[in-house]
């Protein structure tokens, strides 16, 4: 099991600036990307060139969660954030402006993976202040009518995932894995989003995937997997889902250390989870350098969500 002196570090950015291009999975708009190295203490922000507008990758940001993770800042929103935040979670990266022309992250190949690749090749660089961090110390467990999550104190990130859907090419499936850059990389990062190709065109009717392509998504048939190239793991779905859930929790601006126990959650429960984590004070420490003491005060303010979730 890993330490505390393990999991401290350095705060990270980028060596240099990554641009890419694409088209965003729900909006079906090309959009273009710049990544460039922040200061230190700057989390990941998003800058809608478009719009002149900072958004900060943050849970109080956040504007809707109907299939996918959107922020908002005033009348700017950028929409599909959680690969890109799962990508900078899994590899440590904590410092970006993340520059963008349009209203959505563009989906590339629907995993995180070519954002991986990008990153490493620009090179991780050590900024010279240690990271702050969450660490879970009592058991907090969040229930709706259609997820169950719960969290329990563990020497490192693990998260375990169930999920269940009736239909004969998912069924049950599920998948545990002791987080860091290496298993992130080779485990979750390449696995790709899905979705029924039953729920096409009631998901255009309503706005959403139409940018969705097999180039972008594992589609599901009444019969079978639609992709000619079939399927990067046998149980490529629910290692995804942990892949979004990496992303949604990244909105806490800090690393969390726990064991996630997830069932059937997705983008509104994972992050409610964490909201509600934040609130119930007695179940984290937040950890600064040289300090190991409880937070005297919840990390998100409720009064600054606007917009429901």
């Amino acid at each position: 099991m890993l330490t505390l002196s393990h999991i401290m570090r350095q705060q990270r950015t980028i060596k240099r600036e990554i641009t890419f291009s694409g088209i965003g999975l729900h909006t079906g708009r090309e959009v273009t990307v710049k990544v460039r190295p922040a200061a230190r203490d700057t989390g990941i922000v998003f800058y809608r060139k478009d719009k002149g507008a900072l958004i900060r990758a943050d849970l109080n940001n956040i504007s809707d969660t109907a299939f996918a993770t959107t922020l908002y800042s005033g009348n700017a929103k950028i929409k599909t954030v959680e690969h890109f935040l799962a990508a900078t979670s899994g590899l440590g990266i904590d410092n970006l402006i993340v520059e963008v022309t349009g209203p959505e992250m563009p989906a590339l190949d629907g995993s995180a993976m070519t954002i991986v690749e990008m990153l490493l090749e620009a090179g991780i660089a050590k900024q010279g202040r240690q990271v702050s961090y969450i660490k879970v110390i009592k058991p907090l467990i969040y229930e709706d009518a259609h997820s169950r999550i719960m969290c329990l104190p563990y020497e490192g990130r693990k998260f375990s995932y169930h999920i269940h859907f009736d239909h004969q090419v998912l069924r049950r499936q599920s998948f545990s894995v002791t987080l860091n850059e290496k298993t992130f990389v080779a485990e979750i990062a390449p696995a790709r989003t899905f979705g029924f190709l039953k729920d096409l065109e009631n998901l255009r009717a309503l706005g959403l995937a139409r940018g969705g392509s097999l180039d972008n998504a594992i589609v599901i048939g009444d019969e079978g997997i639609l992709n000619p190239t079939g399927l990067r793991y046998d149980n490529e779905f629910v290692r995804h889902k942990i892949l979004d859930a990496i992303g949604d929790f990244a909105l806490v601006g800090y690393p969390v250390l726990g064991h996630f126990i997830l069932e059937k959650s997705g983008h509104s429960s994972n992050t409610r989870f964490m909201k509600d984590l934040l609130q119930t004070i007695e179940c984290y420490s937040f950890i600064e350098e040289g300090s190991s003491t409880l937070f005297d005060k919840p990390l998100v303010d409720y009064a600054l969500v606007s917009q429901p979730c």
